[in-house]
């Protein structure tokens, strides 16, 4: 079976999966209630069929005129739309604290943890799943407005510039799922937003992008040794989210399970595929091509080089089991990469440091590849949903 890869702390059985995305943790029936009606994460199951708060009836565009987003029509039918949970009953944080580590807490975050490292302005901060797989957004001020999110049902993270039409905004959790991915509700309009495509795919914003920022889903343990003065955020009631919600359990995982399991999203479908569903890979969409790079193939060869449209891309590995994958294009010419040791690779007379693809030495020294994927690395069904005809990497 393909390896893939399983969150920090497994716990208990497979009862309590649909935690989080589902929004079982509780319940809201209105925008800014704090939702905390239950007492473990699978106390309410009433707010699966809760109805849709405001964001949910916002529809088409300002100008009324259809549009697309890649090969998707917008905006997206009401009916495509899963409720899972009742809006913000999974509490988003708007107010986060952040810290050297988690010592105060009196627990030290796992080295193997999972987190989303963003580097902005000289400075470095992460975002541990521990954390996201509760709360799943995170509003942060790091130089500049910044959004980070996390679905735990595709296992997918993007982090963006928190704006909308310009302008700072508050992104909460509107309780729906679109292709069992997180969508996402913006407080300057109340339009809905899909995570993997950063695209409002509902309301008075349809159609509109977010800016992207770049980050890396890595373990705690390889963040922090190539940021070593990283700061980390720190979990409720250290970072204050929306309705004062009560902090969780952080040292469980509300998933555990789920990541062995052939089914997917709330609805618990059986996939079929060439892959095992919660395989993780990394995609890379160019030109109307789309191809996936499984963690166990680009572990196996470790550096591929290939194609995607007419884009040459590098993926490997880091030392931190992170996919990453670059554009393999320097100053106009197409470089070919082979493995030099656990952390880098070689061309082109440089070796390069994978997990951030910066030239360490040799003629090519201080030059960054720049980065091939838009999304992070996510399961494959995920990939699958939004890239139909992806091509999948020594398949």
């Amino acid at each position: 079976m393909d390896r893939r890869r399983y969150l920090s702390g497994l716990a208990g059985g497979t009862a309590v999966w649909l935690a989080g995305c589902s929004g079982l943790a509780g319940r809201s029936d209105s925008r800014g209630a704090n939702g905390e009606t239950g007492t473990s994460a699978a106390t309410d199951a009433s707010a699966a069929t809760g109805e849709p708060g405001n964001a949910t009836t916002a529809g088409g565009t300002a100008a009324g005129v259809p549009q697309s987003a890649g090969d998707v029509e917008l905006p997206v039918p009401r009916s495509e739309l899963d409720r899972g949970a009742s809006e913000d009953a999974i509490p988003a944080i708007t107010d986060p604290a952040f810290g050297a580590d988690w010592s105060e807490f009196g627990v030290e975050l796992d080295p193997n943890e999972r987190v989303i490292g963003v580097e902005r302005g000289g400075e470095a901060r992460a975002y541990p799943l521990a954390v996201l797989n509760w709360h799943e957004i995170v509003n942060d001020e790091f130089d500049g407005p910044l959004l980070v999110t996390y679905c735990p049902l595709c296992g997918s993270g993007l982090t963006a510039e928190r704006r909308v039409d310009g302008e700072e905004t508050t992104f909460g959790v509107s309780g729906l799922l679109w292709n069992s991915d997180l969508v996402m509700y913006d407080r300057a309009t109340d339009s809905l937003w899909s995570q993997i495509l950063a695209t409002a795919i509902r309301g008075p914003s349809t159609g509109e992008t977010l800016s992207l920022v770049p980050s890396t889903l890595t373990a705690w343990s390889a963040w922090r040794e190539t940021h070593p003065d990283t700061e980390v955020l720190l979990p409720p009631p250290a970072s204050e989210a929306i309705g004062g919600a009560r902090p969780r359990d952080y040292a469980r995982d509300p998933y555990a399970g789920y990541d062995e399991s052939r089914r997917i999203g709330i609805g618990g479908e059986e996939f079929e595929g060439e892959l095992h569903p919660k395989a993780e890979v990394i995609g890379v969409a160019r030109d109307g091509t789309a191809s996936a790079y499984p963690f166990d193939t680009v572990t196996s060869e470790g550096v591929i080089n290939d194609r995607v449209g007419d884009l040459p891309v590098v993926v490997t590995v880091d030392a931190g089991d992170a996919l990453v994958a670059y554009e393999r294009r320097v100053d106009g010419d197409e470089l070919t990469f082979e493995p030099a040791g656990a952390d880098a690779m070689r061309a082109g007379g440089s070796r390069w440091r994978r997990a951030t693809g910066e030239a360490l030495d040799g003629p090519h020294e201080g030059t960054q590849l720049p980065r091939a994927n838009d999304a992070s690395p996510m399961f494959f069904f995920a990939w699958r949903d939004f890239n139909p005809d992806t091509d999948v990497y020594g398949t």
